[in-house]
């Protein structure tokens, strides 16, 4: 990791991605049962349950994608960091506000360019 910006704390960023991917990792992990094909047999399960269960499924699914997205920025953002590219928006090349990487370490674009 590079420190050439001294507004950011790197090692504590790092620490942070870290742990939050690790707790993504878990989670998935956790809920992966409810994102398993649902049974047609409808003499063991009946109508109503199974559209609750395909609910939940579907629910299930789209919060996975929703944790996979978040990996990958994660993943992105650990690599910027040991590049020495983090702060830095991948668009334009200006540093990007220690503020906006305080509300989202994962932001890769200033503000101008993510509009």
């Amino acid at each position: 990791m590079d420190d050439d910006r001294p507004d950011l704390d790197l090692a504590a960023i790092h620490t942070t991605l870290e742990v939050e991917l690790a707790e993504i990792t878990i989670a998935s992990e956790a809920a992966a049962g409810e994102r398993k094909p649902v049974t047609l047999d409808q003499q063991s399960v009946g109508r109503l349950s199974r559209m609750d269960a395909l609910q939940v499924q579907a629910m299930a699914n789209a919060v996975e994608g929703r944790r996979q997205g978040r990996e990958a920025r994660i993943k992105a953002a650990l690599k910027r960091l040991d590049e020495g590219e983090y702060g830095t928006c991948i668009t334009c090349g200006d540093d990007i506000p220690a503020e906006r990487l305080e509300l989202d370490a994962t932001t890769a674009r200033c503000v101008g360019c993510s509009a």
